[in-house]
């Protein structure tokens, strides 16, 4: 095991008790994630993508194995400690963006700074500092509602940045746009991920992405194996 990891998993497995029956869903997954690393996760729809994720976000917990984010167990603290350490290392994007509508873009991406003690002012200048960044400085004032598809994603994308955090959690990001506002997104992401060193998690089911990250491993069976390129 690399000791610059700053995320890594051992044996994962998570099962799910349904009726009288268990179903494994995950089974003995070992991940190794290094600063600015970019990995691609690709399986079928139901293969368990999005549940990997969770469980290394912490928003889960596994039935099996370990997660490890930065030195700590995340099995081993509290749900208020698992949330102090999400808030300090991670950040996540997800297909759909799940923007608070009664806040502007600019109160959105601030939003994690914020529960983090960040002062107001210092939230939002660094916040409205992002947006810009992206393409969306003419935007600050705007609800979600008043946005675009890809400008809302791009918005949760920021938010997901704000922190500098030491990993990005990315569950489908680019599926619910077209292919064109997509590649920008995408792009955006991959730009963010060289300027900051933040490591990205991508699940996603366009292996032309895919392909354009460090490394791929396919989930199937609930088993993960990397895929050479």
């Amino acid at each position: 095991m690399s000791h610059t990891a700053i995320l890594h998993c051992q044996q994962l497995g998570m099962t799910y008790t349904e009726g009288p029956d268990d179903v494994e869903v995950l089974s003995s997954i070992n991940l190794h994630i290094e600063p600015g690393e970019r990995i691609a996760v690709v399986g079928q729809s139901g293969s368990g993508k999005s549940t990997l994720l969770h469980l290394l976000g912490g928003l889960d917990l596994p039935t099996a194995g370990s997660v490890w984010i930065d030195g700590q167990e995340m099995s081993r603290l509290s749900d208020a400690k698992r949330g102090l350490v999400r808030n300090q290392y991670l950040g996540f994007v997800y297909q759909f963006h799940h923007l608070l509508p009664e806040f502007t873009a600019i109160e959105n991406v601030a939003m994690p700074l914020l529960i983090r003690g960040t002062d107001t002012q210092q939230a939002k200048q660094k916040a409205a500092e992002l947006l810009s960044d992206i393409g969306l400085g003419h935007r600050l004032e705007h609800r979600p509602v008043e946005l675009s598809g890809g400008e809302r994603q791009r918005t949760a994308i920021a938010r997901a940045l704000v922190t500098e955090p030491a990993i990005v959690l990315a569950d489908e990001p680019t599926g619910n746009l077209d292919e064109k506002t997509a590649q920008g997104v995408f792009e955006m992401m991959m730009e963010l991920n060289t300027r900051i060193n933040t490591a990205l998690v991508m699940v996603t089911h366009d292996t032309g992405l895919a392909n354009k990250m460090d490394k791929v491993f396919h989930l199937e069976r609930g088993t993960l194996s990397e895929v050479g390129k």
